[in-house]
């Protein structure tokens, strides 16, 4: 393609003068057409991944050969391995997954949460994960969901759901303490109290709403 400055014209025909006034014509520079690359970045994150698996792993078979070395008598390396794992898990799930944000915010604590009771038992089980972790986690994701109402005003209803399990997740630390798993009863019996209050609050604030919700949920 050219163009001819006197006419100020594009031509498309393959020739070194304007057909209208015999000037000579400047060559202009084509541009492909070219979609853009929208997975430049997921490439990227994935390479960075993959570079912190290798280093992770590298550094946990040190810190595992220190441990073994210096017969401290604690397995303290297994715990850098777990903060590791949770730390790759973090990219991979919230940064590559595929999840919205809400399965993503609530996994990922839960998670934390496992990780917090696997690093007891490592340290010598003295129960403080599942006494006071597992109950602060639970209302930990009660107030993100609180939160994610709030900033998602207009879908609110779609909680109602994530709501009902946290409740449900409530009454599994009630039972772990009545069978014995878990020994220090208020936070658990607090934990219960919050995602059961917040689950109630939106069914009667939300009303018609929440109602609608339940029904499309539940087939009623």
């Amino acid at each position: 393609m050219s163009r001819c400055r006197q006419c100020n014209v594009e031509i498309l025909e393959e020739t070194d003068r304007c057909p209208l006034c015999n000037s000579v014509l400047e060559k202009t520079i084509e541009v492909e057409d070219m979609y853009p690359d929208v997975q430049l970045r997921v490439r990227k994150w994935a390479l960075a991944a993959r570079i912190y698996l290798f280093l992770a792993i590298l550094v946990e078979v040190l810190l595992v050969f220190i441990n073994i070395v210096s017969e401290s008598g604690i397995w303290w390396s297994a715990v850098t391995g777990l903060a590791f794992l949770y730390g790759y898990l973090v990219v991979r799930f919230a940064i590559l997954g595929k999840s919205g944000y809400k399965s993503k915010t609530i996994i990922l604590t839960l998670i934390a949460v496992l990780v917090a009771v696997a690093i007891d038992f490592v340290v010598g089980y003295r129960g403080w994960a599942v006494n006071y972790a597992l109950p602060a986690g639970i209302m930990l994701i009660d107030a993100g969901i609180l939160a994610l109402m709030v900033i998602n005003r207009r879908n609110w209803q779609s909680y109602l759901m994530w709501q009902i399990l946290m409740v449900f997740a409530g009454l599994t630390i009630l039972l772990f303490y009545a069978v014995g798993i878990i020994t220090v009863f208020y936070p658990s019996l607090l934990a219960f109290a919050v995602s059961l209050f917040l689950f109630l609050g939106t069914v009667i604030i939300g009303d018609y709403r929440a109602r609608e919700e339940l029904k499309r949920r539940f087939y009623i």
